[in-house]
């Protein structure tokens, strides 16, 4: 009897541990950056490519990632929040960047339900400043975390903006 009452608490135990992990699990998020709008007059300075990886894990939101190919040095990094996800907003929190055409960006902010609201959503975007583009020279916006494949390979079904497409089928279900 004692036995089974021990066996009984450690299988709950277990249970308990294994619901509670993942109720409390950490969310991840990426962005892969490009240029921002080019037009004649910035063409030659808005160049290169970055990506980073971030988590929220409760209210903090914590960042790292990099960025290569800037034509000239780096200068800020922001978060900022969009009205829409590809749509530009204010910047809500400066992070770590590198100061140089290639380097590292990284950061830990607390996010507001808001600001949370909005990541979910994907109006939560990263922008890097340079020395030639001071008003962005790369950005992206922060989507959840999935596979991602290289250039040149088709992909069937549902596979772009996981988030977009929750909500599309959740919508569906009402």
């Amino acid at each position: 009897m004692v036995v089974k009452l021990a066996l009984g608490s450690v299988m709950l135990g277990a249970c308990w541990m294994a619901f509670a992990g993942a109720a409390f699990a950490a969310e991840g998020y990426q962005t892969n950056m490009g240029p921002t709008p080019l037009d004649g007059s910035n063409r030659a300075n808005v160049l290169g490519r970055g990506a980073a990886l971030a988590t929220l894990d409760g209210t903090k939101f914590t960042l790292r990632g990099s960025f290569a190919g800037l034509a000239t040095p780096a200068t800020d990094a922001h978060l900022c929040m969009g009205n829409v996800m590809g749509g530009t907003g204010p910047a809500i929190y400066d992070v770590t960047v590198t100061q140089a055409a290639n380097g590292e960006i990284s950061g830990a902010v607390t996010f507001t339900p808001e600001q949370m609201a909005a990541l979910k959503a994907g109006k939560i975007y990263l922008l890097i400043d340079s020395q030639k583009a001071p008003k962005g020279n790369l950005w992206g916006w922060f989507q959840p975390a999935h596979k991602t494949v290289g250039p040149d390979v088709p992909e069937h079904g549902h596979w772009y903006i996981p988030n977009i497409l929750q909500d599309a089928h959740k919508n569906t279900q009402s």
